[in-house]
């Protein structure tokens, strides 16, 4: 694309190389100066010799260079036993020169990637760190692994010529979040129990619990919005979002919590299948069988018990042999709610003009089960003749009309027929607005009916509708709260999703909005069509056994009948499926040593003991056999783990941790901490004993977490306190580093004292305190000159002095001054030891060196470049503010403007992080974030776009982006002449130096003529410059050999007039346009720009070359108002992931 003469400079002849680096030597003799088989080789790196090595010497220099951390080249850039690499020589002075560079194949086809020259200044961070358009070209590609099913279905095909590829996540909003959530939402509850509740609540009460337990799951579900937003959230859900939030503690406790609800759950909806089936379809396939009045509920419990187990084998047996039907059917049980509920729209709709025929038997007040008579009166008419009826028979136990046996509250009240399904025009919804709760085995009473009260016989109780359990408002919002869970399936599927950040918050809260407006309207219809006594009878019993909301739908009460047993048995099954997933995955974090075996499955990954466990704890619900006990039990699960979502939100929103980015915006730490608040009322309300329980058992496994080899000391008082617990926690930051997502800036802020120990760059301060926010540890140190017996004092003062600042620049942090006999050392030892155990600085702020230039004296810069050494050593980030007085104070407020980062080289993530950070201060909050990035040649400057903006948004970060292509790379006359003045300029003051070095050595030579033990170099009190004088040398100094030495000297120096001679060094020419073509393309896009932050290029390897990389700096950043240059420390401190 670019030809050999644009790719980068290769050596022929020295002039030939010149012209062809400038681009004015004809092609030809390019091509000509260029060795055999490499032609499409990079430039040779100038401050280095590379030889074909073993791996190890690579990784060697990789470590040189401090950033061994994370090993950004791909495999096919590791070099191989026998590659060739560019040569270069030295000619023992340490004066490098280049010879011929060549590449091996493999090399060659790259391209040179690495050596634009327009990128030739950063190429020491090229060669380890990778370039913007290949990074974000591997990161865009990342696609989800899969999430449960569909995971393991491909995981079968082992062999690996066969593998399937990957599809990538393609499921929208609608099937991929919107309707499973409505599938887990709408239950067993809907159709078995709501109506009852409607009944004993009444319409009021009912609407109170309705709203009670929605908002509830509303406001936790704006909390796992925030949270799965707040990166990519791979396949886990809940547990995943949890444990990743809150620490292992929590998410072990939280996971488990919520997997022994789905279990819990899996039972609730098999007896709910198994009371459909032996209640409304087949009564007739009952195996226990009441012999008397009184056992009629343990028969039922007994069956239920049988049933239920076997239907959970045969549901185990499907899930282990054939999950992928599982979810091929989940549409078709969706399709039967969903039929179900519109069945009671139709028949609500047609009860207005043509109520569907169910007389209800009443006797005075009180509600018959009619399923014992068919002749709802006390005698009927047969030929003519009054004889009594099966109701007369089963009250005065004779076939004659007598009444001496018969039961006084039958002969004293009369037997009256009226409508089960009034219909909604019938103003019944008067009547059933307020609550009717009953004590257990009370009969159902129709209030204001005629009726004589008088006792009854007991052994007649069995004849009448019953209340078989004692209600109340509490015990009624545990049994309902269930049929509001089911919010987390959305999240559940986010390795499914083609934009979870997107589904998941509108999927998971249109379907809460979807299911609240039926169970509301469903509260509503009940109570405005359907007749009290009936509401409250729980199985049916005075409308011939036929479920409740089956009655009132059209066109027949078994569309609701089989509906509802399909997709319970479908709720039960996808139980099945995804509790055991969920404690597989806890099981594989190895946070609770205990349940190692359960992360082990079949070959494919299907969790088989997980499986086994599950059925087993299921197995305990159905022992317990009814639906009304089994229900408040999972509620208590599902509401500890929808209150550990809030709280994640809540402490994530207050702490602000950087990687809190969530691109749902709609949420408030208020908003968690009321939905956490009703999660616990919610779990006290509906059973304290159980909540008590649920929240022991949670405790417990996260205290058993957290005690794991964990020791803990408690002192006297509040102090001793403190103290265990600050020490406990920076054991336990101790244990490792920080994960990418809990990455911040812990600042060592390097401030430069004046003569009268006042601080000379206060804006230096207030950067930091604008960059931290009072959040995470900052450390302000200074170094002071001389000997630390003498001047403590000086030390406390500037201690005192610093502190002052800080607290007028609201810096929250410590103070730290060292006194060393050289700056430079005492630098070092700040970086080194500042900090305890796990509380250390990662971060290093440095001012700039203002003056070197005119400075005879290279002190500042030389300390500067130590400095940026030592931080590169010990894997600290490092960023230098440039023109630090012009940075904003605290008290201005920028209302507009841009903050450009250009992006040169990928350094983890710092470039991302810093600007998002002090937008959270409110002096950069209204500004906006521009983000550049370089496009070389043979980069495709469209496809980078899409793909950095694509990365910006998994980053969560709001930001322009623009790619910038420079692709003249021509290397004009003006950067040559910027690089001749450097090279004369630091010639010049070389000589200068060495000049005055010489004189004042002879002077020290004449004082002191017998011996020398160690010549120090006189014009610097820091940096040895002179060449070091071996030890113990003993001399006998005489006049011709004076004189020789001074020639000697002098030979080495060379004069003055040699530099007008001087030939700029092509490393130079290539590092010196690299800066030049980067300032023109800044200064013309950020000229205006409030801040630019800019990648830092690395200190040479070589000394020798340390002012020429100052004056790169300069020219790289020349015409800026405000420059941030940032280097970072060798990690990724930004993170995609949740």
């Amino acid at each position: 694309m670019g030809g050999v003469e644009e790719r980068g400079f290769l050596r022929g002849s020295d002039r030939t190389g010149q012209e062809c680096a400038a681009g004015s030597a004809p092609r030809p003799a390019c091509l000509a100066a260029v060795p055999r088989g490499a032609l499409a080789a990079p430039p040779a790196m100038p401050h280095f010799t590379v030889v074909p090595v073993e791996d190890k010497h690579r990784a060697e220099y990789d470590s040189v260079e401090g950033l061994s951390w994370v090993d950004y080249r791909e495999p096919a850039a590791a070099p191989a036993a026998g590659d060739s690499y560019d040569t270069v020589s030295s000619d023992g002075h340490g004066n490098h020169k280049e010879n011929s560079p060549f590449l091996n194949s493999s090399e060659a086809s790259k391209g040179g990637d690495y050596y634009d020259r327009n990128l030739a200044l950063f190429e020491e961070e090229l060669d380890i760190r990778p370039k913007v358009s290949s990074l974000l070209g591997k990161l865009v590609n990342y696609t989800n692994l899969t999430q449960g099913v569909k995971e393991h279905e491909e995981a079968e095909s082992t062999d690996g010529s066969k593998k399937k590829v990957s599809k990538s996540p393609s499921m929208g909003t609608l099937m991929g979040v919107y309707l499973p959530c409505m599938q887990n939402i709408f239950g067993v509850i809907l159709f078995l129990r709501l109506t009852w509740m409607v009944g004993m609540a009444g319409v009021l009460q009912s609407f109170l619990i309705v709203l009670l337990c929605c908002c509830c799951t509303m406001l936790t579900t704006i909390s796992m919005s925030a949270i799965a937003t707040n990166g990519v959230v791979p396949a886990g859900g809940s547990y995943f979002m949890i444990s990743r939030s809150l620490g292992p503690e929590f998410g072990g406790a939280v996971g488990l919590c919520f997997y022994l609800g789905t279990t819990f759950a899996g039972a609730m909806y098999i007896l709910g299948a198994i009371e459909i089936l032996l209640t409304y379809i087949v009564p007739q396939a009952a195996i226990f069988h009441s012999s008397g009045a009184h056992d009629a509920s343990s028969a039922m419990l007994n069956n239920m018990r049988v049933y239920g187990t076997v239907f959970l084998i045969l549901m185990a047996v499907v899930v282990f042999v054939g999950v992928k039907y599982v979810n091929k059917f989940a549409s078709l049980f969706l399709a039967c709610v969903v039929i179900s509920i519109l069945s009671i729209y139709a028949g609500a709709i047609k009860s207005i003009f043509d109520p569907p025929e169910f007389p209800i038997c009443m006797l005075g007040n009180r509600t018959l089960s009619r399923d014992q008579f068919d002749v709802c009166a006390k005698t009927i008419v047969k030929d003519n003749i009054t004889v009594p009826s099966k109701l007369w028979q089963l009250f005065c136990q004779s076939t004659n009309l007598t009444t001496e046996n018969c039961d006084e509250y039958f002969l004293m009240n009369n037997v009256s027929e009226i409508a089960g399904i009034p219909g909604a025009a019938s103003g019944i919804l008067k009547d059933n607005l307020w609550s009717n709760y009953l004590e257990k085995g009370e009969i159902l009473e129709k209030a204001h009916h005629p009726s004589v009260d008088v006792a009854g016989q007991k052994n007649n109780l069995h004849l009448y509708v019953l209340s078989d359990i004692a209600t109340s408002f509490m015990v009624l919002v545990g049994i309902f709260f269930p049929s509001v869970t089911g919010i987390m399936a959305g999240s559940n599927r986010s390795g499914d999703l083609k934009d979870a950040q997107k589904s998941i918050p509108v999927g998971t809260i249109l379907a809460i909005v979807t299911t609240s407006l039926v169970y509301f309207s469903c509260v509503l219809l009940f109570g405005a069509c359907i007749e009290g006594v009936v509401l409250r009878d729980k199985y049916g019993e005075a409308v011939n056994k036929n479920l409740v909301v089956g009655t009132l739908s059209w066109p027949s009460p078994w569309v609701i009948v089989i509906g509802s047993f399909f997709s319970t048995c479908g709720a039960g099954l996808q139980s099945l499926t995804g509790a055991p997933r969920l404690l597989q995955a806890i099981a594989k974090d190895n946070i609770i040593p205990f349940l190692w075996v359960f992360g082990h499955g079949k070959a494919n990954g299907e969790p088989t003991w997980a499986l086994l466990l599950t059925a087993l704890i299921a197995e305990l619900g159905i022992l317990i056999a009814s639906l009304d006990m089994v229900a408040p039990i999972l509620s208590m699960f599902f509401l500890m783990c929808y209150l550990f979502v809030n709280l994640a939100c809540a402490v994530q929103t207050l702490l602000r941790t950087p990687n809190w980015r969530p691109r749902f915006k709609y949420y408030h730490w208020a908003l968690s901490f009321l939905g956490m608040s009703i999660c616990l009322a919610l779990m006290f309300i509906s059973s304290w004993y159980y909540a008590l329980v649920a929240m022991l058992i949670a405790g417990m496994i996260y205290k058993y977490i957290e005690y794991q080899g964990a020791e803990k000391e408690w002192g006297d008082g509040i102090r001793g306190l403190s103290l265990s617990a600050a020490r406990y926690a920076l054991l336990r930051l101790e244990e490792g580093p920080p994960h990418t997502k809990n990455w911040r800036p812990q600042l060592l802020v390097l401030l430069k004292l004046d003569e009268d120990l006042h601080v000379k760059y206060p804006r230096l301060l207030t950067f930091a305190s604008q960059l931290k926010a009072g959040k995470g540890l900052t450390i302000i140190g200074s170094v002071i000159q001389g000997n630390f017996l003498e001047t403590y004092g000086e030390a406390q003062a500037a201690e005192q002095t610093i502190k002052n600042m800080m607290d007028i620049e609201k810096v929250k942090g410590f103070c730290q001054v060292v006194v060393a006999n050289k700056v430079r050392e005492g630098i070092a030892h700040l970086i080194q030891s500042c900090g305890l155990g796990g509380m250390k600085h990662n971060t290093v702020v440095l001012g700039w060196p203002y003056g070197w230039r005119q400075s005879e004296d290279p002190r500042s810069w030389k300390t500067f470049i130590g400095t940026v050494r030592c931080t590169t050593a010990a894997h600290l980030a490092l960023l230098v503010p440039k023109n630090v007085s012009f940075y904003p104070s605290n008290h201005e407020r920028y209302n507009e403007g841009n903050i450009d980062v250009w992006w040169i080289v990928h350094d983890g993530g710092m470039l991302m992080l810093l600007p998002f950070l002090l937008k959270q201060h409110k002096v950069w909050r209204k500004c906006k974030m521009r983000i550049f990035t370089v496009a070389q040649m043979d980069d495709n400057s469209i496809q980078m776009k899409k793909d950095l903006a694509t990365f910006l948004y998994q980053l969560r970060i709001e930001a322009e982006v623009e790619v910038v292509e420079m692709h003249n790379s021509d290397i004009s006359a003006y950067t040559y002449e910027r690089t001749l003045m450097m090279e004369q300029r630091s010639q010049m003051l070389r000589q200068m130096r060495l000049t005055k070095t010489e004189r004042e050595r002879e002077a020290q030579l004449v004082k002191d003529r017998h011996s020398i033990a160690r010549l120090e170099s006189l014009y610097s009190d820091e940096e040895d410059e002179g060449d070091p004088v071996p030890e113990n040398i003993q001399m006998t100094w005489t006049k011709e050999k004076c004189d020789a030495e001074k020639r000697n000297r002098g030979s080495a120096v060379g004069s003055f007039r040699d530099l007008i001679s001087i030939k700029p060094n092509q490393s130079n020419v290539r590092r010196m346009h690299t800066a030049v073509k980067l300032n023109e393309v800044i200064v013309n896009r950020s000229h205006d720009a409030r801040l630019v932050l800019l990648n830092m290029p690395g200190p040479p390897k070589n000394t020798d070359g340390d002012e020429n990389y100052m004056e790169f700096l300069e020219v790289l950043t020349e015409g800026l108002e405000r420059v941030l240059l940032v280097r970072g420390g060798g990690r990724e401190v930004i993170t995609i992931y949740s």
